[in-house]
């Protein structure tokens, strides 16, 4: 067989499963640290449950991702994970599904290992998601599953460092109501309700407009210039506010 026919051949099999995601269709990264719990507490031994040290690498990681040949409008990152909303009329790379999981996952990993110093690795998969409400749905779905998150991690490591067992905390914790996690910690003199909202609610990168003061030689004098910055949210509202923000952010970037 010629190679030109090889190649055609061995082409067919390699592209015989690709999925492309349809235009009209939002999409949505997820990704998610592999084996973080082990390269976190035992390898790197970050502070439990939160290190801010731990989130700083995890937010330059967004920023990368943002910043790396695809265009993404909004990044939420809580914990290990990384969402990324990519413009509605992207069109990189024929929207291959194959080829935004394996980039992303690559740039993820290697932007983090080398921030690291030692190796770590990300998977990814893309929703798909066809309508805004659903996009809004989406992160307000990662949101509540941060303020949850978060509840359960402080819950463990607290009972930890009270000497509890994995085993007898787990099912310490297991079957309790927020409210009753709330109440353990709070007998412990934490209150959950005034912990850091990054912890709680995760952290948002976006592009907003910014206005600074800048001087004209022309004119001799003063201006106003605007322009676009990469803001970073450590505080996002809750509710039907961070609902309002990303349905602002989704027309926006319709327009």
């Amino acid at each position: 067989m010629k190679f030109d026919e090889l190649e055609k051949v061995m082409r067919g099999y390699e592209t015989a499963h690709d999925d492309y995601v349809p235009t009209g269709t939002y999409m949505v990264a997820r990704i998610d640290g592999r084996g973080f719990t082990r390269l976190t507490k035992e390898t790197c031994a970050f502070e439990a449950p939160f290190d801010i040290k731990f989130r700083d690498l995890m937010v330059e990681t967004c920023k990368h991702l943002m910043n790396c040949g695809f265009k993404v409008i909004y990044a939420y990152n809580q914990s290990d994970e990384i969402s990324l909303l990519f413009d509605l009329n992207i069109n990189a790379f024929g929207r291959k599904l194959r080829k935004y999981n394996s980039l992303l996952a690559g740039e993820a990993s290697a932007k983090f290992s080398l921030m690291l110093g030692q190796v770590a690795a990300f998977d990814c998969r893309i929703c798909q998601l066809p309508s805004r409400n659903l996009v809004v749905d989406y992160f307000r779905w990662r949101n509540e599953d941060a303020h949850r998150n978060a509840l359960n991690a402080h819950c463990y490591w607290q009972l930890r460092k009270e000497g509890k067992s994995q085993n007898e905390t787990t099912s310490f914790i297991e079957g309790k109501s927020l409210a009753e996690k709330e109440a353990l910690l709070q007998s412990r003199d934490i209150n959950f309700k005034t912990l850091p909202l990054w912890q709680k609610r995760g952290t948002g990168l976006y592009v907003a407009e910014e206005e600074k003061t800048g001087f004209n030689p022309k004119e001799n004098g003063e201006v106003l210039i605007k322009r676009n910055v990469l803001k970073t949210d450590y505080e996002l509202p809750q509710a039907d506010a961070y609902s309002a923000f990303l349905w602002e952010l989704l027309t926006r970037d319709d327009e």
